[in-house]
């Protein structure tokens, strides 16, 4: 992107709580600021700890007012997680905005529609090649699987980082020192290769889609004949009876013990939604759907 004079460069980033979105806002604000900019930056991650939305706003120039980028004035949107980004393209620029995404799929538990046993969970169903028909300049790449690769998938955002540096006039060293002093030290080699791996795969073009993007390209069949094999684990020892996952659960198949501790009290009532597991404040709930699992993993053989 060429240097703008007629006003701030706004960039855009979202994701799921835990993926590194304000990583990754930290990093572009630093950096503009040793580059000479002013910078506004603000960030709304309230609902991180539990797999929620989290986005963050990075304005920079040569005067910025307002921390905030109106809807449809992103120059840049950069989605860590795919529905996300689907969820806030419309705050980009329509004739110029650049869209950059990690294909990775995080579906919670709240997005099961059907409640039944086995149930898709309801997702974004555009794919890729939908969105880049709709965009300027695009990329859809398997960031946590490039992350991955290197030896660490969390560093899926910094592959981002590297895609993200093709669309802004900074030179790769002057990001490499931010990343570096950003990112614990014995990951920094890693950050660097995912960094470099993400520019190198964007420069290879203006509209990209990676054929591995996470298997968004596969039609993803979950089978819905027979049980469902839901195995519920409660560690008592963890929780604490606060009472959310009673309370929380669609089924009503949760309660409180004599010692008020969480139990299963109607197994056969118990859809493996999980939302009892993504809520629970001491992680005492694992619940493992091995039928749901194993037809997934099938599918996409």
């Amino acid at each position: 992107m060429s240097s703008r004079t007629s006003g701030p460069t706004n960039v855009l980033i979202v994701g799921v709580g835990g993926q590194g979105v304000i990583m990754v806002s930290k990093v572009l604000a630093q950096l503009c600021q040793n580059q000479g900019h002013q910078v506004k930056q603000s960030e709304v991650h309230g609902m991180a700890k539990r797999g929620g939305g989290v986005f963050s706003h990075v304005r920079f120039g040569a005067q910025v007012w307002s921390p905030t980028i109106p809807e449809g004035e992103a120059d840049i949107l950069v989605a860590l997680e795919w529905a996300e980004g689907l969820r806030w393209i419309n705050f980009m620029k329509p004739d110029s905005g650049i869209f950059i995404a990690d294909c990775q799929r995080i579906v919670p538990p709240f997005a099961c529609r059907d409640r039944g046993r086995g149930a898709e969970p309801a997702y974004a169903p555009q794919t890729p090649e939908e969105i880049m028909e709709q965009v300027s300049t695009g990329y859809a790449m398997d960031a946590t699987g490039m992350a991955e690769r290197l030896g660490n998938a969390r560093a899926a955002n910094t592959v981002l980082l590297g895609a993200l540096s093709t669309a802004l006039d900074f030179a790769p060293e002057a990001w490499l020192e931010v990343i570096e002093a950003f990112v614990p030290p014995r990951t920094v080699e890693i950050n660097r290769n995912a960094f470099l791996e993400g520019r190198a795969w964007a420069m290879a073009g203006s509209k990209r889609v990676d054929e591995t993007a996470s298997g968004l390209h596969r039609h993803r069949e979950v089978a819905r004949h027979g049980p469902v094999n839901t195995v519920v684990e409660i560690i008592d020892e963890w929780c604490k009876g606060c009472d959310i996952c009673v309370k929380m659960c669609p089924e009503r198949c949760l309660r409180l013990d004599g010692r008020l501790v969480a139990e299963l009290a109607l197994p056969d009532l118990c859809t493996g939604c999980r939302m009892c597991e993504l809520l629970c404040p001491d992680f005492a709930i694992r619940i493992t759907n091995t039928a749901v699992t194993d037809a997934v993993t099938e599918a996409a053989q």
